[in-house]
C-alpha cells in the first residue's frame, strides 16, 4: 500500500512540475517514432501509447515533432469542423486501436464477501474452534444427533452474528452504489460527421472534437484546439489552486480537471485507464485494512476473556481427570481402562469445552454490529454516508482532525465583503450591507461602478432551465457579479446601453484586464481592473464623495494604500476599478491606455468562513480534539482564515508545506504536535503529516478531503471524510465517510455520534461481563465440586444471544448529548474497561451468585418455575438481564 501511495504522489508530482521542467521554446527534432504495422493498417499514424505520453509528459517538442496539433488531427483520421465518421466500421476500429473511456473500476463485492470479512471476528474464531470441539466430543460421546445439539447451538449463533454484520455493511454498500449512479449522466457536445451532438462521456472516442465551457468537466485528456480564454482548474489532481491558462502555446487537457473559464474545442487524445485520470485510479487500492481502535481493544477483550476462559477450561478438567484418576486408585483398577472410562474423560472435555463458550461473550458482535448499524442510520439522517460499518465508532476515538479550507471550512463561493468606494470603506457581504452603501452613493458613482463591473468582466449573468439567475465566470468574476447585483445594477440592461469595443482578457503579467466600450453619445471610455497596487499605480484620479473625479493627493494615496493594506491582513483578495475617457476614434486595433486612470474603488474579496465553524472548533476544543488546517494556499490567507475559524491559537505554529518538508525526523517529531496550519501543502506533506501522527504520536487521526490529491491521506488516516458535493470520485472511493453538505459541523456530529456508540457498546460489555463472570465461576466451581456443569453450551447462547441482544437493542439505540463532546477522547491507547466498569462488573457478578446460592438452597426459582438447578441458574440470569436494562434505561 505504501508503495501504491509513494507511485500516486510521484505522479501527481510529476504533473504539477511539468509545467516548470519542459522548455517550450525552439524546433523540435524529427520524431523517430515507428507507427505500429497494425495501425498503420487501420488507417492512423500514430498509437494510442504514444499520443498518452505526448499530454502525459505536456511534451511541447515531441507534439511538434508530429506535426503540432494539426498533425495529429490528421494521424487520428479527424479534422476540427467535422470530427470523426460515424460508420459503424471506423468506430469499431478506433475503438480497437485506442480503446473506449471507460474506468477499470473496482469491481462490486458480493455479499459472501461480506461474510468471510464478518468470520474474522475473533470472538467468533474462538466460539468456531469451541464449536468443532463440541461436536467432535458431543458426537463421540452421546451419537448423532444429541450429541450435536451443543456444537450446532454455537455454529447457529456464529451464523446469526455473522449474516446479521455482513447484510448491514452489504447494505451500505449498496446505497453508495446507488448515489455514485449519478456520475454516469454526464453528457458533452461532440462533432461527428460535421454534425454537434450529445454523447456520455463514457462514449467518447480517441479523435472526437469536444466543446468545453464554464463548469465542464474535461473527460478525457486532449489537446486544445481552438477557444477562448480557456482557464484550467487542475486542482482535483495537482493540489494547486491557482487556475491554468491553455492555449496553442499549453495546449494539454487532462481527464478530471474542470473547465474555470472561456470554451475551446478539444482533440481528444487519450481514453480511458490510459489517461491521466484512469492510471490515478489504477493505483490506489481499497485500502482501510487496519483494525479500527474499538476493533483492537475489542479484540485484546476477546483474548483475554478467551485466556481466562481457557485457564479455567484446564483447571476444570484437570480436577475431573484427578477425580477420575483418584476413584480408579480407590477401587484398586487403575490399571484397567475401559471405554466407558474413555467417554467420562470425553465428558469432562466437553465440560472444559462449555467453560470457554460460557467465558467467550458471544453476544458482543452482534451488539457492535447492532449498535454500529443504529447509528449509521441516524448519521444518515445527519448528512453524513458511512461507507464502512467500523467508522461509526473511529470517529469517537480521534484525537486529531485535518481539515481542508475551500469548501470545507469556508463557503467555496467566494464574496465581495469589504469596499472602499468614494474614500468610504464599507463591509458588503450581507445584501443588507449593499443596500446601505447604495444609498450612500451619489447616482454617477452607481452609473460608473455599474459600468465597470458588469462591461469589463469575464463572465455572465444568465438564466438556467429552471428559469433562475445564474453567474458565470472564475470565482472572483462571479464575486464582483454579485456585488452589482446586490447594488441594484442590471447586468442585460448595462450591457445592452454601450457597445463593446475592445476587449483585453486578464493578463498574469500585467495582472489587469481592461476594455474599451461607445457610450451611446458616442463616447469612447475604458474600464480597468486588476491587482490593487498596479491599478492604483496607473491612477491619477479617484471619485470623492460627492461623485466628482478630483486629483490624487499624497493623503488619498496613503489612505487607500493602507486600506488595500488593511484587506490584505484579512485574508481579503483586494481588486481595483478605474476608468478613463478615451479620444474619439478609438479602434479595435488601438492599444488600451496604461496611465491617467480615474479610480472608482477598492473591493476584498474573500471565501467567508462557513457558519458555525468557529462553534464546532471550540466544541472540538473542548472535547480534547485538535484540528489543523492543511490547505494550498499562501500561508496569510491560511492563518487569517484559522484565526476566524479558532484554529489557530497563541503558541500554535503555521508552517508552509516547503518548509515542513525539509526538516528532519527528529524536527517533526518535536514540531507536528505544535503545528495547527499548513500552508501550501503538497498531497505527500499532508500524507507525510498523517502518518507521524497516527505512528509516532499513535494519535486516532480524521482526515477531510476533496480532491483526487487528497486520496493518499485518506488511505493512510484512521477514518477518511470525503466531500459529497465537491468531492472527487477517487476522493469518495477512498474515505470511510462521505459528507453529503460539505460542513464541517457535520464532522463534528459524526464525532459525537462515535463516541455515543464508544459509551453505548462500552456499557454492554459491561453487561454481558457481568453474567458471564457468574456463569463461569458457577460452572467451574459445580464442575470442580459435582464433577458436572449446570449450564450447558446451548443455555448460556440463549442467554448471550437472545437475551442479550435485547440488552443491546436498549442501550445501542441511547442517542448521543452534547455532555459527550466535553470528555476526553478515549484514542489508541485508552482502556476499553476501566477500573471503575471492573468494580461495577465484579459488583453486579457478587450479587448475582449469591441471589443464585440463595434461591438454590431455597429449593424454588424467582418465577416459581420447578425444575433442575440449570433451569434456576438459567432464569434468575435473565431476570438480572432486565435488571441491567432497567437500570440503563
Amino acid at each position: 500500500t505504501i508503495n501504491q501511495h509513494q507511485l500516486s504522489l510521484s505522479l501527481w508530482i510529476s504533473i504539477s512540475q511539468s509545467y516548470h521542467q519542459h522548455n517550450f521554446t525552439g524546433l523540435a527534432p524529427q520524431s523517430e517514432y515507428t507507427v505500429p504495422a497494425a495501425v498503420k493498417a487501420a488507417g492512423y499514424g500514430i498509437c494510442a501509447e504514444e499520443l498518452s505520453s505526448v499530454v502525459e509528459s505536456h511534451d511541447i517538442k515531441k507534439l511538434k515533432a508530429h506535426g503540432g496539433t494539426e498533425g495529429l488531427l490528421s494521424k487520428v483520421s479527424t479534422s476540427e469542423s467535422d470530427g470523426v465518421s460515424t460508420s459503424k466500421d471506423k468506430l469499431a476500429s478506433r475503438q480497437e486501436i485506442f480503446g473506449i473511456n471507460k474506468f477499470a473500476e473496482t469491481e462490486a463485492r458480493s455479499f459472501w464477501v461480506f461474510v468471510w470479512e464478518a468470520l474474522h471476528d475473533m470472538t467468533l474464531m474462538i466460539l468456531a474452534a469451541c464449536a468443532f470441539f463440541s461436536l467432535v466430543v458431543g458426537i463421540a460421546t452421546e451419537g448423532w444427533p444429541k450429541g450435536a445439539h451443543d456444537g450446532l447451538g454455537i455454529v447457529a449463533s456464529i451464523l446469526l452474528v455473522v449474516f446479521v454484520t455482513a447484510t448491514s455493511d452489504y447494505r451500505q454498500s449498496l446505497q453508495f452504489k446507488d448515489l455514485d449512479k449519478e456520475k454516469k449522466k454526464i453528457t458533452v457536445q461532440v462533432i461527428r460527421s460535421g454534425y454537434r451532438q450529445k454523447l456520455s462521456i463514457y462514449e467518447l472516442l480517441v479523435g472526437d472534437i469536444v466543446h468545453l465551457s464554464i463548469g465542464d468537466q474535461v473527460p478525457a485528456d486532449g489537446l486544445f484546439v481552438s477557444g477562448f480564454s480557456l482557464l484550467i482548474n487542475e486542482s482535483s489532481l495537482t493540489g494547486e489552486s491557482e487556475p491554468v491558462a491553455v492555449n496553442a502555446e499549453n495546449p494539454f487537457l487532462l481527464s478530471g480537471t474542470k473547465v474555470q473559464d472561456g470554451s475551446c474545442k478539444m482533440l481528444v487524445t487519450t481514453v480511458g485507464m490510459r489517461t491521466q485520470w484512469g492510471k490515478l485510479m489504477a493505483t490506489l487500492s481499497e485500502g482501510g485494512d487496519d483494525e479500527t481502535p474499538l476493533q483492537v481493544k475489542l479484540n485484546g477483550v476477546a483474548t483475554i476473556i478467551g485466556k481466562i476462559g481457557l485457564v479455567f477450561a484446564v483447571v476444570t478438567f484437570a480436577v475431573l481427570t484427578e477425580s477420575l484418576f483418584r476413584r480408579k486408585i480407590m477401587d484398586g483398577s487403575y490399571l484397567s481402562w475401559s471405554g466407558d472410562d474413555a467417554l467420562e474423560l470425553l465428558e469432562f472435555f466437553a465440560i472444559a469445552v462449555t467453560i470457554v463458550v460460557v467465558a467467550v461473550p458471544e453476544g458482543l458482535p452482534l451488539a457492535v454490529t447492532l449498535s454500529l448499524a443504529f447509528a449509521m442510520k441516524k448519521m444518515m439522517n445527519d448528512k453524513a454516508l458511512v461507507r464502512h460499518l467500523a467508522a461509526c465508532e473511529t470517529m469517537g476515538s480521534a484525537t486529531s482532525i485535518c481539515s481542508d479550507k475551500t469548501g470545507t471550512l469556508t463557503t467555496n463561493h467566494m464574496t465581495v465583503v469589504k469596499a472602499c468606494i468614494c474614500g468610504k470603506i464599507k463591509e458588503v457581504e450581507k445584501s443588507s450591507d449593499a443596500k446601505s452603501l447604495f444609498s450612500e452613493l451619489p447616482d454617477s458613482v452607481m452609473t460608473m461602478l455599474s459600468q465597470s463591473i458588469f462591461n469589463n468582466t469575464g463572465g455572465d449573468v444568465v438564466i438556467n432551465q429552471d428559469g433562475k439567475r445564474e453567474i458565470l465566470g472564475t470565482p472572483t468574476e462571479a464575486a464582483i457579479l454579485e456585488l452589482g447585483l446586490s447594488l441594484g445594477g442590471d447586468f442585460q440592461a448595462v450591457r445592452k446601453a454601450t457597445t463593446l469595443i475592445k476587449v483585453e482578457p486578464f493578463n498574469s503579467a500585467k495582472k489587469r484586464m481592461g476594455v474599451v466600450i461607445q457610450l451611446p453619445g458616442g463616447a469612447f471610455r475604458a474600464h480597468c481592473k486588476g491587482a490593487s497596487e498596479i491599478i492604483l499605480a496607473s491612477c491619477s484620479k479617484y471619485l470623492n464623495d460627492q461623485g466628482n473625479a478630483v486629483p490624487l493627493d499624497s493623503a488619498t494615496v496613503a489612505h487607500l494604500n493602507a486600506t488595500i493594506e488593511s484587506f490584505a491582513n484579512e485574508a481579503l483578495r483586494t481588486l481595483c476599478l478605474a476608468y478613463i475617457e478615451v479620444a474619439d476614434g478609438f479602434s479595435a486595433n488601438d492599444a488600451i491606455p496604461e496611465e491617467g486612470y480615474t479610480c472608482i474603488g477598492i473591493v476584498g474579496i474573500k471565501d467567508p468562513v462557513r457558519p458555525g465553524v468557529k462553534e464546532s472548533v471550540a466544541i472540538c476544543r473542548s472535547a480534547g480534539i485538535t484540528v489543523r488546517m492543511v490547505t494550498g494556499d499562501n500561508i496569510n490567507t491560511a492563518k487569517a482564515i484559522a484565526r476566524e475559524c479558532g484554529i489557530l491559537t497563541e503558541g500554535g505554529l503555521a508552517i508552509e508545506g516547503p518548509d515542513f518538508r525539509t526538516k528532519s525526523a527528529e524536527e517533526m517529531y518535536k514540531l507536528i504536535p505544535k503545528i495547527q496550519v499548513m500552508a501550501r501543502s503538497s498531497p505527500l506533506d499532508k500524507h507525510t503529516l498523517v502518518k507521524n501522527l497516527r505512528t509516532t504520536h499513535e494519535e486516532v487521526v480524521a482526515v477531510t478531503g476533496d480532491g483526487t490529491n487528497d486520496a493518499p491521506a485518506l488511505h493512510e488516516a484512521d477514518i477518511g471524510l470525503a466531500m459529497g458535493i465537491a468531492g472527487t470520485e477517487v476522493a469518495k472511493e477512498s474515505a470511510d465517510v462521505i459528507i453529503l453538505d460539505d460542513n464541517f459541523s457535520t464532522i463534528v456530529t459524526v464525532a459525537k455520534w462515535g463516541r455515543s456508540v464508544y459509551i453505548n457498546i462500552q456499557k454492554f460489555v459491561q453487561f454481558q461481563l457481568t453474567v458471564n463472570v457468574v456463569a463461569l465461576v458457577v460452572n467451574f466451581s459445580s464442575a470442580c465440586m459435582t464433577g458436572s456443569a449446570p449450564l450447558t453450551a446451548v443455555q448460556l447462547l440463549w442467554v448471550n444471544m437472545i437475551m442479550d441482544t435485547l440488552g443491546a437493542l436498549a442501550l445501542a439505540t441511547e442517542p448521543p448529548n452534547d455532555e459527550l463532546m466535553k470528555r476526553t477522547p478515549v484514542g489508541r491507547k485508552g482502556n476499553f474497561i476501566s477500573n471503575i466498569m471492573w468494580r461495577n462488573i465484579m459488583g453486579q457478578a457478587i450479587y448475582q451468585f449469591f441471589v443464585i446460592w440463595y434461591l438454590q438452597t431455597e429449593g424454588k426459582t424467582l418465577f416459581e418455575l420447578k425444575g433442575d438447578n440449570s433451569d434456576l441458574v438459567l432464569n434468575t440470569l435473565i431476570f438480572n438481564c432486565f435488571v441491567f436494562c432497567q437500570k440503563y434505561n
